[in-house]
């Protein structure tokens, strides 16, 4: 089944999103992401996503004491990525009380530090998030597109023993219209380790679309604009999930 991960994107210290990741395309949601992480929790979201935006533009973590006040506010899980470049970023976070790390441009960029870094915190302690346009991965909070593919750098990721991967089509993040079910299957098909699909789920349909998939590792789905335009709840996509 597709556990439902409700998303909360923070930037000056609130709960924002961004379309296409664009800092300019900005819409508020909430001045607390504390209560949001709460009303997430008790509309039945199993799992967290949150994203330092302003860590990912500035290239290490910004929103420490945010994440901790959410760790402790809420009982499940949290996952937290943007700007994590170095082991003791990795480490402070972990500090918080964190479930697991999800590393974007330092995993693209230095790809064969992976398997040091998930010997020394855990596997299932390190994510990789491959955010990607077109099949090439975006890096830098979306500002820089490499030559590098999609399902290429996957593979590597795998083999160094991560244990989730995070796969964003940067493309329709925000936008309100699909997950693109295709290049999520050839994702999940080209490793072992579990992934997690973002950008565009939007729908009932989006779910279904993606549970059609039949990849045993694709174990969720992270949904934000969706669930704050009140489109459709986490109950309904939990249903869809099944």
């Amino acid at each position: 089944m597709i556990t439902i991960i409700p998303a909360i994107d923070l930037k000056g210290g609130k709960c924002v999103r961004l379309k296409q990741g664009l800092a300019n395309e900005e819409t508020v949601y909430s001045d607390s992401p504390v209560d949001m992480a709460k009303h997430w929790e008790k509309e039945g979201g199993e799992f967290l996503h949150v994203v330092d935006l302003d860590g990912a533009f500035e290239g290490r973590p910004v929103h420490l004491e945010q994440l901790k006040a959410i760790c402790e506010a809420v009982k499940i899980p949290v996952e937290i990525g943007g700007g994590i470049r170095t082991d003791e970023d990795i480490e402070n976070l972990l500090a918080t009380g964190v479930t697991r790390v999800i590393l974007g441009t330092r995993a693209c960029e230095h790809p064969e530090e992976l398997a040091r870094l998930t010997a020394t915190f855990g596997g299932d302690r390190i994510a990789v998030g491959i955010d990607a346009r077109d099949g090439k991965v975006q890096t830098k909070g979306w500002v820089e597109t490499t030559d590098v593919n999609a399902v290429d750098l996957a593979k590597q990721v795998d083999a160094a023993g991560v244990g989730t991967i995070i796969y964003t089509d940067t493309s329709r993040d925000g936008m309100m219209d699909g997950v693109n079910a295709f290049e999520m299957g050839k994702i999940c098909s080209a490793v072992k380790c579990e992934v997690v699909a973002s950008g565009g789920v939007s729908s009932l349909e989006d779910i279904k679309r993606l549970a059609a998939l039949n990849c045993a590792n694709l174990t969720g789905a992270i949904v934000g604009k969706a669930l704050y335009e009140e489109t459709v709840t986490v109950k309904q996509l939990k249903k869809a999930a099944k």
